[in-house]
């Protein structure tokens, strides 16, 4: 490992992917409306996805690229500004303003075709630099009970779905 690299603080990191998407603004919700491609860079040839399709779903990690510098949060906050949920740090929160605009998301893979694999899901924009996709295994999953705040339930009610499930409609 480069010792320079490492007393700077800087981690290499190359962009393997973009987004493909209709949706060009980071809204927050109904994401799994979203099918969305996702693009090898010519860097990788198809044989960087060989064996994919056997899964049903990836991670993708992907930068926030669009996030200003000065909007980065460091210290607590609402999320989405929500004055009725309580202040908490970024690092209790997935918002897009993190410090290393870095984002995560599971999601169901549609199919692999050459370099691209389409998938639904995908909280990310079109045009957004995809820096690692991993095949999801359930045994990388949580183990045992998995326990949130009310808020956090909340905020994620409509993220993927907007549709209201109650019978009224």
């Amino acid at each position: 490992m480069n010792g320079d690299t490492e007393s700077e603080g800087h981690i290499p990191i190359v962009t393997v992917a973009t987004v493909h998407s209709t949706r060009s603004v980071a809204t927050d919700d109904d994401w799994d409306l979203e099918t969305t491609v996702i693009r090898m860079s010519d860097d990788f040839d198809e044989s960087a996805l060989q064996g994919l399709d056997a899964f049903s779903h990836i991670d993708v990690v992907y930068v926030f690229d669009r996030v200003d510098a000065d909007k980065v949060e460091t210290g607590a906050r609402h999320p989405r500004g929500n004055p009725d949920w309580p202040q908490v740090g970024i690092f209790a929160q997935r918002a897009k303003n993190r410090p290393n605009r870095l984002g995560v998301t599971t999601c169901a893979v549609l199919g692999v075709n050459g370099r691209e694999i389409a998938v639904r899901g995908l909280d990310a924009i079109d045009g957004t630099p995809v820096v690692d996709i991993k095949p999801y295994m359930r045994e990388f999953g949580p183990r045992g009970p998995v326990r949130q705040p009310r808020w956090a339930t909340e905020l994620m009610s409509r993220y993927w779905d907007s549709s209201d499930p109650s019978p009224e409609g």
